[in-house]
């Protein structure tokens, strides 16, 4: 069965992506919106379109009881989450699937089991998965003698993490310990307050290690297949800034074995949908760090290399249908760059909301651009300050950084600020050409 209407629970350029791929595939689409995102493209081109509430996201795009009411007065079939926002919400998915729709994502256990790091990381753990050394498990802070014990044994630097943590926040980085026992309380207050849940654990603390993962698509049927690697270690404050695919300096049998291994864990949790595994690699070695259970900003990359529209196979997928490609039909094909497109200051990275005067994407061979942007749209306050995405392909990562140049010479975005200069300078830096740096090498160089 074929999904016939689709409502994308979404803004920005992700749901302008969903509502492409819907069309290509003769599914008819609804667009909610807060009242601040009514000139928004995707709700402009969407069949429908349903304002579902005030510009506050608390009052709109994480309101379920709204989004469910929009997918029932339109008679949609199912619902899209994107990323952001309640795409890797479990109650959320429940309650879309126990209101008689298709989420187009995994099933509620698989988000809440991978929501949780601890219990994330004992699945993987049980899977094959290579992890981080750590504490397997949650930490006691009143266990202060286990706690210098296990930190004693996996060795400082140790990192304290939030169980239920995500985006870069919940860390601590402990270097003796002397400040392990402080470092265990701050970081399970900030823990309760970001995500209403106190747990922490410990694992090592890599120095050097880059951020590669791995794009897989499951049926939960029993088939799984990966898509190769990405390596998004240009970062800063745990944020993605530019991401690539294949990762550099990644073997072909280095790709096929994590990429099993990956597999695997797909098929032994029942896994539905698109997935990205995360890994922190040092030294030839692969540590599992989380699972990401939605489609990932960074999908395009995988995208042009392999040929395979992620967004239309999880819609394939929530349909019902087995997966149609096997992992022999997956090849990789030349080189992708990413540059994410933020409206914010180069150098301060303060957020410039405000009225786009003039727009001008830039084109040529190898060259995508998605966002929902145009001359005389508003950016609002209101959201993350990413605008689009700026994606180019060549049959070598030369090349390709080569059209990112250009491409990003290319485009005029004028009344905010951007991050495009930033950008520019990843591409012209001889350390970031020579391909692997490590994650905190962008933060160095921005002298944070």
């Amino acid at each position: 069965m074929m999904i016939e209407k689709v409502v994308i629970a979404n803004r920005g350029e992700i749901a302008l992506r969903i509502l492409r791929a819907c069309r290509e595939m003769g599914i008819k689409t609804v667009a909610i919106h807060s009242e601040a995102d009514r000139d928004l493209k995707h709700v402009r081109l969407a069949d429908e379109s349903v304002c579902i509430g005030p510009a506050p996201s608390d009052q709109s795009y994480l309101n379920i009881p709204a989004i469910i009411s929009a997918a029932e007065v339109t008679d949609a079939m199912a619902i899209h989450p994107g990323y952001g926002f309640l795409s890797e919400n479990a109650d959320f998915a429940e309650r879309v699937e126990d209101s008689g729709f298709i989420f187009i994502g995994p099933t509620a256990d698989s988000i809440r089991t991978m929501g949780d790091k601890v219990a994330a990381i004992e699945t993987m753990q049980k899977a094959g998965v290579p992890c981080v050394p750590g504490s397997d498990g949650v930490i006691d802070e009143e266990d202060m003698a286990t706690n210098l014990r296990i930190a004693k044994e996996i060795g400082y630097p140790i990192i304290i993490k939030a169980s239920g943590g995500g985006g870069g926040r919940g860390m601590r980085v402990v270097h003796t310990e002397s400040a392990l026992n402080s470092s265990i309380s701050l970081t399970k207050a900030e823990a309760a307050a970001a995500f209403g849940n106190d747990k922490v654990y410990m694992e090592k603390y890599l120095e050097h290690p880059r951020h590669v993962e791995i794009q897989v698509l499951s049926d939960g049927q029993g088939n799984a297949i990966h898509l190769g690697e990405r390596d998004c270690s240009m970062q800063r404050r745990n944020q993605k800034v530019v991401e690539e695919a294949p990762a550099p300096g990644i073997t072909a049998e280095q790709r096929e074995k994590i990429g099993a291994v990956c597999v695997n864990a797909c098929n032994e949790m029942n896994y539905r949908g698109a997935g990205t595994f995360e890994f922190l690699y040092e030294n030839g070695e692969f540590y599992f760090i989380e699972m990401n259970t939605r489609v990932q900003v960074e999908h395009p990359v995988t995208e042009m290399i392999t040929g395979v529209d992620i967004v239309k196979e999880q819609l394939y997928i929530a349909a019902g249908e087995p997966l149609r490609l096997k992992q022999e039909d997956i090849k990789i094909n030349g080189h992708a760059i990413e540059c994410r497109i933020n409206a914010e200051h180069h150098k301060t990275f303060i957020p410039s909301p405000g009225l786009i005067t003039r727009y001008h994407p830039p084109g040529g061979p190898g060259v995508r651009v998605e966002s929902h942007i145009y001359a005389g749209y508003t950016v609002p306050p209101h959201y993350d300050s990413m605008i689009g995405k700026l994606i180019c392909h060549g049959d070598t990562r030369d090349v390709a950084i080569a059209r990112m140049q250009g491409a990003l010479s290319e485009m005029v975005i004028d009344g905010i600020n951007t991050s495009t200069k930033l950008q520019m300078s990843i591409m012209q830096d001889a350390n970031f050409q020579a391909g692997g740096a490590d994650i905190h090498y962008l933060e160095k160089k921005l002298g944070m």
